[in-house]
């Protein structure tokens, strides 16, 4: 099974063995076929098998609260799926099926604990790539992982939403309300001193407060138009901020899990080592 030796080489939670231990671990393995369309494993399965893409591909995929799917991965040849489950012993976290005739090799958990028996070291190695896997997990949460809402809520604007903004916008600027001091001066300038003999809005102006009253009545719904948008990006913001926490708050659970289980496996190797070595130590 050499071919199966080199896969395993470019496998990441099998890159730290040597040769030796891949060549045994490869003896474990078994061949599953799939037909295209067929269901390698459903969500909440039991799970007891890691699966290797030889040849085929196959899809990964969820279904949110919303009853959308969503695909995961699309693991091809070369390619590893199905080792959360398989590493922490709890049941599927998404549904894999074969998008093309598959061809896998698999590993059970049980098969595994065999392989550590007579390899306990390697156990350290297993456990060594999850902690890097780990730490590439801390770097990639540590990063800008929010989607830009600013950009989310410029994609959704209407003409008329852009047009409120530029119009709440100038007239909360200072350019506003200089101008607008300076056109109300001038007009009144006008009438009291360039038109004082025929004014065409004489004292007390009521033809500049009909003006005033238009643009209060204009501008005051076209502000709260922009103000209700703002509230809008809020709660986006809010939505968004909350759903990389939960993100952040599984991964980490998820990560925690997988460790304590390579621990316990290690632990429990390390046992069975120990009680094998009394044994034929009473047998000599």
């Amino acid at each position: 099974m050499a071919s199966a030796t080199n896969l395993l080489a470019d496998i990441t939670i099998f890159s730290l063995l040597d040769e030796l231990e891949r060549e045994t671990l490869s003896r474990l393995l078994e061949s599953e076929q799939y037909r295209k369309g067929d269901t390698i494993y459903a969500y909440g399965d039991p799970g007891e098998k890691i699966y290797i893409v030889r040849n085929g591909l196959a899809e990964v995929w969820i279904e949110n609260d919303e009853g959308q799917k969503l695909t995961v991965s699309e693991p091809c040849a070369g390619d590893v799926f199905g080792e959360i489950s398989f590493l922490d012993g709890g049941p599927r976290t998404a549904t894999a099926c074969a998008l093309e005739d598959t061809d896998c090799l698999t590993l059970t958990r049980e098969h595994l604990l065999e392989f550590i028996d007579e390899h306990a070291h390697a156990a350290i190695d297993l456990l060594t790539v999850m902690g890097q896997r780990w730490r590439r997990t801390d770097a990639l949460l540590r990063k800008h992982v929010v989607p830009n809402v600013n950009k989310l809520e410029d994609e959704r604007l209407t003409f008329g939403q852009r047009i409120a903004d530029k119009v709440a916008s100038f007239g909360g600027s200072w350019t506003f309300i200089i101008t607008f001091g300076v056109v109300i001066l001038g007009w009144i300038g006008t009438n009291v001193t360039l038109l004082r003999a025929k004014p065409f809005d004489p004292y007390p102006f009521i033809l500049l407060n009909l003006v005033l009253s238009c643009l209060a009545a204009l501008q005051a719904p076209v502000i709260m138009m922009s103000q209700n948008r703002q509230s809008s990006k809020d709660r986006l913001q809010a939505d968004a901020d909350y759903e990389t926490n939960l993100k952040a708050e599984l991964e980490i659970a998820h990560l925690h899990k997988k460790v304590d289980k390579m621990y316990e496996i290690i632990q429990s190797a390390i046992v069975r080592n120990d009680r094998r070595d009394r044994d034929w130590g009473r047998m000599a």
